[in-house]
């Protein structure tokens, strides 16, 4: 029964150990952090939002991003009415 034991108090140890040496090797410095520089940019009402690159190929600036996602809502808005009325 102590071999069992033993065996396990080994594997645990390294398994401790081994995750020990991840988390040094994450650790952040913060002496060299720099401010967000694209703060400024951003206003309170302001809502960021990632593309998928493939996306982000035909799509390129805001303005058309806006402009599709208006026209998705104008024709959402049209088969709500069509359904109620």
């Amino acid at each position: 029964m102590k071999a069992k034991t033993t065996t396990k108090e080994r594997g645990s140890d390294a398994r401790r150990r081994k995750a020990a040496s991840d988390v040094r090797e994450y650790r952040f410095d913060y002496r060299k952090s720099r401010a967000n520089q694209f703060a400024r940019r951003l206003h309170r009402d302001m809502v960021v939002v990632v593309l998928d690159p493939d996306v982000a190929a035909v799509i390129r600036d805001a303005r058309r991003v806006n402009s599709l996602l208006r026209a998705a809502i104008a024709a959402l808005a049209k088969r709500r009415t069509r359904r109620t009325g």
